[in-house]
């Protein structure tokens, strides 16, 4: 039979986890409203920057004028996946479906012959990654899956991007990160940043929808390009992260409200068990007072 003093104390130990979850489900919930409102105000921006950068590739005339960040190049044998995760855990399964599309991404391209290589934002993403890819891993950086992130921070990442890009050192780039939905879903991104490719909501335009943008560029595009790259990259980069911030945010108020449900209940099967265990410690105690008495 279950010690009683034993069960007062599980029964504590679970209301005050209960706390916990319950207090750090209104915090999420408090940050997700915010880091909903920069991802609301940000999307704008990042779609119409791959609009003007997918205007400039469907009106290339001659490719040799372009730069290979654009265009590519002809070989394609080193990939970069830089993969967004958090810094904290307690967020349910957000940072594992993360390294799920990661590790599935890097395995159809190792399976084509192509090098991998792993650039991580976020504590969690490098812990996982380096457990079994340490070889692959070039860099981690934790400062930009908080709350406030800032762009020049952005630029000055990108710029690295680019000169490892400018240096050979990859071929190819891909952003995966997870984006906002609503506070129970969240979709993986696998994002083409270099060479450009066009989003699939934009393939998705109608023409009519198409010929609605025109743009002129002044001056001429092949001058303005070696800028307004980088400026694109960046933006989709800052983008990516909003959506994940609050991607997590919303993933952590959902797995701390499941954690407060289930400390709920917990506390319910505990607290019917310590009642039938008491009363059936009283009873034995009567039935040998009873017996006691009767034996005198």
């Amino acid at each position: 039979m279950a010690n009683l003093k034993d069960l007062r104390n599980r029964i504590s130990s679970v209301k005050s986890t209960q706390k916990i979850t319950s207090a750090m489900k209104m915090v999420a919930a408090a940050k997700l409203r915010r880091a909903q409102e920069r991802v609301e105000s940000a999307r704008p921006y990042a779609e119409k920057m791959q609009r003007i950068i997918s205007s400039i590739a469907d009106n290339v005339t001659s490719p040799e004028i372009f730069p290979p960040i654009l265009m590519g190049r002809e070989k394609d044998n080193t990939h970069l996946i830089i993969v967004a995760s958090s810094d904290r855990g307690l967020c349910g399964g957000f940072n594992t479906n993360i390294i799920k599309a990661a590790k599935e991404l890097m395995n159809n391209l190792e399976n084509k012959g192509k090098k991998v290589k792993f650039l991580c934002v976020g504590k969690k993403g490098k812990e996982q990654i380096t457990r079994f890819y340490k070889d692959k891993m070039i860099n981690v950086e934790t400062d930009f899956s908080q709350a406030k992130i800032d762009f020049s921070e952005i630029s000055d990442f990108t710029k690295k991007i680019t000169e490892m890009f400018d240096k050979e050192e990859f071929d190819s780039c891909t952003f995966i990160y997870a984006k906002f939905r609503s506070a129970i879903q969240q979709n993986i991104i696998k994002q083409k940043l270099i060479p450009f490719t066009k989003a699939d909501s934009q393939e998705k335009e109608s023409v009519a929808d198409k010929e609605k943008e025109v743009y002129d560029f002044e001056p001429q595009e092949g001058e303005i390009l070696p800028s307004l790259i980088p400026a694109n990259i960046t933006t989709q980069i800052f983008h990516g992260l909003l959506e994940n911030y609050a991607s997590e945010q919303g993933a952590r108020m959902t797995a701390m409200d499941s954690a407060t449900r289930n400390a709920s209940d917990m506390i319910d099967d505990l607290t019917l068990f310590y009642n039938r265990t008491r009363q059936a410690v009283i009873t034995k105690e009567l039935i040998e007072i009873i017996s006691g008495a009767e034996a005198v």
